[in-house]
């Protein structure tokens, strides 16, 4: 066990539980932070909330990983087949919570996090961000909102690494997972590409662990493959 600690933000959905629950059993941190909107009023729409977050965290180790496992696909609004669908709130809804929040829990966690030795931020993103991987279009608050944040990773990675040297900053896409993200979407899924929130999470977890600073900003699937931009 290390004198460090993980945040996992976002740890009241299938995936943040997952990661909680991992990260617990394997002891590789002294502290594991899980913090959400229901159970410690971490609300990402809140950046008030975020601060004082991290400042509570700043009082004990440094976190060495901070993983953003939250994200909306719909709701109120289901994602658009067309741009006839197209709608400012639909699309400020989904940058808010795609892309900004985790931008603002990047500007508040990342100073945290060890100047000297490997730390890893990751924030979940989405291969239907890739701009380079569109093939079928559609989805578009969704889409674009993911797209912001793989570029939000991009800016950041640049950034931390002039004074974090063994900083890592990227995206992860967990694959399908049977969460309530993707309830409504899963009738068309093949069973052995639908994964359970622990098989996700273990293997997001397995690709932190031998991420290395060439590989900051970055996306990277489930498998370990990058996801192109």
């Amino acid at each position: 066990m290390s004198d460090t600690s993980a945040v996992v933000i976002g740890a009241s959905g299938g995936i943040g539980a997952a990661l909680v629950r991992q990260l617990e059993n394997a002891g590789h941190h002294s502290n594991v932070h899980a913090l959400s909107r229901s159970g410690t009023g971490l609300n990402l729409e809140d950046e008030e909330s975020i601060a004082a977050a991290a400042s509570r965290i700043a009082d004990g180790p440094p976190p060495a990983l901070v993983i953003v496992a939250t994200g909306v696909l719909h709701g109120a609004h289901s994602p658009e087949r067309t741009y006839r669908a197209l709608s400012a709130e639909h699309l400020m809804r989904d940058y808010r919570l795609n892309a900004i929040g985790p931008a603002l829990v990047a500007k508040h966690f990342l100073p945290l996090m060890p100047r000297e030795s490997r730390g890893v931020f990751a924030a979940l993103s989405a291969r239907i961000g890739s701009i380079g991987d569109n093939r079928l279009g559609g989805w578009h608050a969704y889409r674009a909102s993911k797209a912001a944040l793989n570029m939000l990773i991009r800016n950041l990675a640049i950034e931390h690494g002039r004074t974090h040297k063994g900083g890592i900053v990227v995206g992860l896409h967990p694959g399908t997972v049977a969460t309530g993200l993707s309830a409504p979407f899963q009738a068309g899924v093949p069973a052995e590409k639908l994964f359970t929130p622990y098989h996700s999470a273990e293997q997001l977890l397995r690709v932190v662990s031998v991420l290395d600073a060439s590989d900051s900003g970055g996306v990277f699937g489930w498998d370990g493959r990058r996801i192109p931009a």
